[in-house]
C-alpha cells in the first residue's frame, strides 16, 4: 500500500510550520518514526485542525486545476486567505511517501507564492527527490523534478535521479499550475510521478453532510461512495449485486451497533426509478427511508460503506467523525478504523481530526497526535507518544481520552 511516513506545512493558515511523521530529506525529521497507518490530531476548537484537512484538500485540488481556482476553491476565500497571518514567504507543502514498503520513498515538496506583476498565485518551486536505487538505502536522495517557476529539470525513466545526463530533460511549464500534472501524460518517461499523480488523485477526502445522504438519487450502479456521500444508495445498489456478502456483513454490524435498526435494503421506485434506502427500525411497522434517519445513522452506514470498498482508496482523510454520533459508538468506530488501516497490501491509511475523548480511548500513543496554538497565534504539534509519562499511564491501562480530559495531554 502507498503510505504517507511523513509531512510538513508551513505557512498555511494557523500553520506556520508544523511536522509530522520522518521526512528524509529534512535533517531534523530524518530519523522520526513515520506516521502510523491510523494517524489521528487532537486539540481545542480553533487550534488549526481544520486547516491540516484543507491543507490535504488543497493539494487535492491542485491537481485537477489551476493554483487560483484551487485557492478560491471550498470556500478558501484566495491565496491571501490561505497565507499565514503577517507572513512574507511562500506557503510550503512537503509529502514524504512510499508506493509499498519495498519501495524507495520518495519526497514531494511544492511552494507556492503570489507573483508580483499579476497578483496570482504561481508554483514557486517544485521538487520530487529520492534516493539512487545502488545506494542500498543510504546516501543523499537526489531530485529528479526539480523546477522553480515553472522552469527547470525532469530526468526521465524509473531511475534516473540528478547527474544521470542521459536522461535530463530542460522543460518549462505554465507556473499557474502543478508541472507534475502535465508530465504524468508522459507515464512511459515518468512512471514515478505518474504514480505520485494518481496516488493524490485517489485520496478520499470526505466532505460527508447527513443532508446530502439523504438525497434520492436515480437507480444506477457506482462503486464508490462520493466525497460528498449524495450517491449512498447507488453504492448500496451496486455492493448488493456485486458483493452481497460483504453487503449482508456491513447491514448486520449496522443492526447490532446502532440499537433500534433491524434491517437495512435498497428499494427502487419503479415509476420514478428513484433509488431509496428502506431503515426497518425495530418498534415500527413501516420501514423510514434515509430521509427520515438520523445524523448519527447515515454516518456509521457510510463510514462502513466506505470502510468496506473493495477497492478502497489509499489515503482516507476524514474531519470530526463523531458529530452526531451517540458517544459510546465512538470506540467502536475507532477500532473499525483501525480494522481496515493495517498498513498491509490494499489497506487504508487513514488520517482523523477529531476533539472526542470517547473516540480516543481507543487509540495508542503513537497514534495521536495534540495540535495546540501558542500565544502568536499559531499552530504546534507533537506526538502523544513522545510524552514518557502519558506513555506509561496508557499502559498501566489508563485510556488515552481520559487523559486528555484530564488535562494530561494539551495545556491547561
Amino acid at each position: 500500500m502507498a503510505l504517507i511516513e511523513g509531512l510538513r506545512i508551513q505557512n498555511y493558515r494557523s500553520l506556520r510550520d508544523i511536522a509530522m511523521g520522518r521526512i528524509g530529506t529534512d535533517s531534523t525529521l530524518r530519523s522520526a518514526d513515520p506516521l502510523s497507518p491510523l494517524t489521528v490530531v487532537i486539540g481545542k476548537n480553533g487550534v488549526g485542525k481544520s486547516s491540516i484537512f484543507d491543507a490535504f484538500g488543497f493539494l487535492a485540488d491542485c491537481m485537477e486545476t489551476d493554483l487560483e481556482t484551487a485557492c478560491n476553491a471550498r470556500n478558501r476565500g484566495g491565496y491571501d486567505k490561505l497565507i499565514s497571518s503577517g507572513i512574507d514567504q511562500s506557503i510550503t507543502i512537503t509529502i514524504y511517501y512510499r508506493e509499498s514498503k519495498n519501495d524507495r520513498p520518495i519526497t514531494y515538496e511544492v511552494s507556492v507564492a503570489k507573483e508580483e506583476k499579476t497578483e496570482l498565485p504561481i508554483v514557486l518551486s517544485e521538487r520530487l527527490r529520492q534516493r539512487a536505487k545502488s545506494s542500498g538505502g543510504s546516501g543523499r536522495p537526489r531530485s529528479f523534478l526539480n523546477l522553480e517557476k515553472g522552469k527547470g529539470t525532469v530526468y526521465v525513466g524509473d531511475d534516473a535521479l540528478e547527474g544521470d545526463e542521459a536522461s535530463k530533460r530542460i522543460v518549462e511549464f505554465d507556473p499557474h499550475k502543478l508541472a507534475i500534472v502535465s508530465l504524468a501524460e508522459q507515464f512511459s518517461e515518468n512512471p514515478r510521478i505518474a504514480q505520485f499523480k494518481k496516488f493524490i488523485q485517489s485520496w478520499y477526502l470526505s466532505y460527508f453532510t447527513p443532508d446530502s445522504a439523504r438525497k434520492i438519487p436515480q437507480a444506477g450502479v457506482q462503486k464508490h461512495l462520493n466525497l460528498h456521500g449524495d450517491n449512498i444508495g447507488n453504492v448500496v445498489q451496486y455492493m448488493e449485486r456485486n458483493h452481497p456478502i460483504v453487503f449482508k456483513r456491513i447491514l448486520e454490524e449496522i443492526s447490532k451497533k446502532i440499537p433500534g435498526i433491524g434491517t437495512i435494503e435498497p428499494y427502487r421506485d419503479s415509476i420514478t426509478n428513484n433509488l431509496y434506502l428502506l431503515f426497518k427500525d425495530k418498534g415500527f411497522a413501516k420501514p423510514f427511508t434515509q430521509q427520515q434517519m438520523s445524523d448519527g445513522t447515515l454516518k456509521m452506514f457510510s463510514y462502513l460503506l466506505l470502510l468496506n470498498d473493495q477497492e478502497p482508496a489509499p489515503f482516507i482523510c476524514i474531519e470530526e467523525p463523531e458529530n452526531g454520533l451517540y458517544h459510546k459508538l465512538l470506540e467502536t468506530l475507532a477500532r473499525e478504523f483501525r480494522g481496515h488501516a493495517t498498513g498491509r497490501k490494499g489497506a487504508s491509511q487513514i488520517f482523523i481530526t477529531t476533539h472526542q475523548p470517547y473516540f480516543v480511548d481507543a487509540l495508542e500513543p503513537h497514534e495521536v497526535w495534540i495540535l495546540e496554538k501558542g500565544q502568536d497565534g499559531f499552530s504546534t504539534i507533537r506526538r502523544a507518544s513522545d510524552d514518557s509519562i502519558v506513555k506509561n499511564m496508557v499502559a498501566e491501562g489508563l485510556p488515552l481520552g481520559g487523559l486528555w480530559y484530564s488535562d494530561y495531554l494539551d495545556a491547561r
